[in-house]
């Protein structure tokens, strides 16, 4: 009997360690998923493949995996035309209302968008549908319908759409940022979207870079880069792995031309997620924000204040009433650290401190006259940006 007790104990110590390795380090393996907090149900993956002899049929099988949940997006809206310069003039309309009629026109534009779930939220870019008086949206499968938009956010060039259909694709999405299982420099991808209005069309490419900053693109850039080509109506597509999982939305191209130069650039789909989460939940994105201007430190700036680095960013100006003027920062002092996390530039230091929740405190750790400074700060609620 104690042979058999000790033999039980030791089949149920094995399975649990085995259940604790895969929870921890493979838990897309198990057969459950929990979603109890989640608003919007997304399919999300953390598959990983070396590329293999047959590569070509495995990005075939891609393509056919993705294509269904990447929409072609249509948007108009009224241009108001001036045929008299002085249409405007009080006395001129006071006299000759009648015959000074505006004229107004419909501009159309294209673009393209993903949809994430299956309750029918869309993810494109914000210049695709900015000012648009009517949004129509085409499924890969020939059916047409008008998307309302949920929300938008300028400051990562994301917005959210919604559209009323049955049997909706979705498509998987996968963490590009995650630690097992992350994209990387080399790996095979593909591009989908409605370039030139031309239709679905599907190019393939590598992934060129990461964490790509300070293009002027967007307030906050963390883009993939590909040579995948991506041209004018791409915007709002998918950037999707060799398994057909969505790494990225296709947001600009790099080019003198207006054509591919093989530089093209994706918000990476963790960063798109995190956004639409929110869109959904409040119609807008809550980030975290203290009240500061910053600048880079150059090294004529570094040598100025006697660092050995350039690392961290100048204070450059403080707002008053701010959460930073409250606590003490000054202009002058050089930030090096937001709750013990080190800052590398004022790129980085912006999406430390808007990734944090409006109310907490955090610590700002700082240089001022060449002494070691940490200061408290409550967090404010960063400025929903004005059009």
């Amino acid at each position: 009997m104690r042979k058999i007790w000790f033999l039980f104990c030791q089949i149920v110590t094995v399975t649990l360690a085995m259940l604790f390795v895969v929870t921890t380090l493979r838990p897309d393996l198990l057969p459950y998923r929990n979603n109890s907090t989640s608003i919007v149900t997304i399919t999300e993956g953390n598959k990983y493949e070396h590329v293999s002899s047959d590569s070509l049929g495995g990005l075939r099988a891609a393509a056919k995996i993705a294509m269904p949940a990447v929409v072609n997006i249509f948007t108009t809206k009224q241009v108001r035309l001036q045929e008299h310069p002085f249409l405007d003039d009080p006395i001129l309309r006071h006299f000759f209302g009648d015959q000074l009629e505006e004229r107004k026109r419909q501009n159309s534009s294209l673009g393209s968008g993903v949809i994430v779930s299956k309750e029918g939220y869309i993810l494109t870019n914000h210049h695709v549908i900015e000012s648009a008086d009517a949004i129509e949206v085409a499924l890969s499968d020939g059916r047409k319908t008008v998307a309302t938009v949920v929300g938008t956010d300028p400051e990562t060039d994301l917005a959210v759409l919604k559209v009323t259909l049955e049997n909706l694709p979705s498509i998987v999405v996968r963490n590009p940022s995650s630690e097992i299982g992350g994209v990387g420099v080399g790996d095979l991808v593909l591009a989908i979207g409605n370039p030139f209005g031309v239709g679905q069309t599907v190019t393939m490419g590598i992934i060129s870079a990461l964490e790509r900053t300070q293009l002027g693109l967007s307030t906050f850039e963390n883009f993939i880069q590909t040579d995948a080509a991506i041209n004018p109506g791409n915007s709002g597509g998918a950037l999707v792995d060799q398994d057909g999982n969505l790494i990225g939305i296709n947001s600009a191209i790099y080019s003198r031309s207006g054509g591919s130069l093989g530089i093209g650039f994706a918000i990476p789909s963790d960063l798109a997620l995190r956004t639409l989460e929110q869109i959904v939940k409040t119609g807008f994105v809550t980030r975290g924000w203290i009240g500061v201007q910053v600048q880079d430190l150059s090294k004529e700036l570094a040598e100025s204040f006697n660092l050995a680095t350039t690392q961290g960013t100048l204070i450059a100006g403080v707002i008053r009433n701010s959460p930073a003027f409250n606590s003490g920062i000054k202009r002058g002092d050089i930030l090096v650290s937001i709750n013990r996390q080190i800052v590398e530039n004022s790129n980085q230091m912006l999406n430390l401190i808007a990734n944090l929740k409006p109310g907490d405190k955090a610590s700002a750790g700082l240089l001022r006259n060449g002494a070691k400074v940490e200061v408290n700060i409550v967090v404010g609620t960063r400025p929903q940006p004005t059009n």
